[in-house]
């Protein structure tokens, strides 16, 4: 078989398309002189990135959902605890309660810090898995979620201040000479609306992730769109709270809202991660 038909032959055979099989390097004579055939890169390299690239997204994202559930655990617990030791408008069964379950007051104080300081942790691995749809919206967001948390856990000394004034923060079991329910009383009305402070950056946050998770094309649209609408019901919650107290059915809807989009969330993070991004 001579040169006129061997090397159309190999020509041929470096263009056929690569299904994971590395290419070979030709060189043939053309006019007498050696020209190489144009490299192509192996496809398999560009399909085995991706599938590390797809495998890492699905690991940040149930990393995010672990934190997301470990986060909403705490915060169920501190909660359930402190309407334990709270009964709204009665100072003395407030005082009674709290000095009574000393060490169960403590355990709530605490239990919200660290739910705080997950929180911010879980923004921060939502932001890794959602910074290469569009970083400055993925940042919003984070620092959104930093300054609620940062309002949450300073709130979080009116709290405190109540176990101080009734003796529950260091000596439990008798209310401490001067310490007055009333005050105590006070304080925690002070860190109720303190809450509700915080609950403006915990609702606009929602919105910029909402609007990510939307565009991402690896987790569902749907879900993103029920971000969305948490994001002003929550903010309607707030604004409620303050300017129209007496309108306490708004807090039912958004707490209904609320509970559908995190724990939406927080499951499809959890137990299903990221798929494939779609095509766009």
């Amino acid at each position: 078989m001579g040169p006129a038909i061997v090397m159309p032959c190999l020509c041929a055979l470096a263009r056929l398309p690569s299904r994971g099989l590395l290419r070979v390097h030709f060189v043939r004579q053309v006019g007498g002189v050696p020209r190489a055939l144009p490299v192509v890169q192996p496809v398999y390299e560009q399909t085995s990135q991706g599938r590390r690239t797809v495998a890492s997204r699905k690991a940040t994202a149930r990393i995010a959902g672990g934190l997301y559930l470990a986060y909403i655990v705490l915060t169920v617990f501190a909660n359930a605890t402190r309407d334990r030791l709270v009964v709204p408008g009665d100072a003395a069964a407030t005082a009674a309660n709290v000095v009574a379950s000393a060490p169960l007051f403590r355990l709530s104080f605490v239990s919200d810090v660290l739910a705080g300081v997950l929180f911010l942790v879980t923004a921060w691995a939502l932001y890794v898995l959602l910074k290469p749809v569009n970083p400055d919206v993925a940042l919003l967001f984070v620092l959104l979620n930093l300054a609620g948390v940062a309002v949450q856990c300073l709130n979080m000394l009116n709290f405190f201040a109540a176990g101080v004034i009734l003796g529950a923060a260091d000596s439990p079991g008798s209310i401490a000479e001067g310490g007055s329910p009333a005050l105590a009383m006070l304080f925690l009305e002070l860190y109720r609306n303190g809450f509700m402070i915080a609950q403006f950056f915990f609702g606009a946050w929602l919105l910029p992730l909402g609007y990510l998770v939307l565009r991402s094309g690896f987790l569902p649209r749907l879900l993103g769109v029920v971000l969305i609408v948490e994001s002003a019901a929550w903010l309607t919650y707030a604004l409620q709270f303050f300017l129209v107290p007496s309108a306490s059915g708004v807090s039912y809807v958004s707490s209904v809202i609320g509970f559908i989009g995190e724990f939406s969330l927080m499951l499809w993070l959890l137990i299903m991660g990221a798929r494939e991004r779609a095509p766009a």
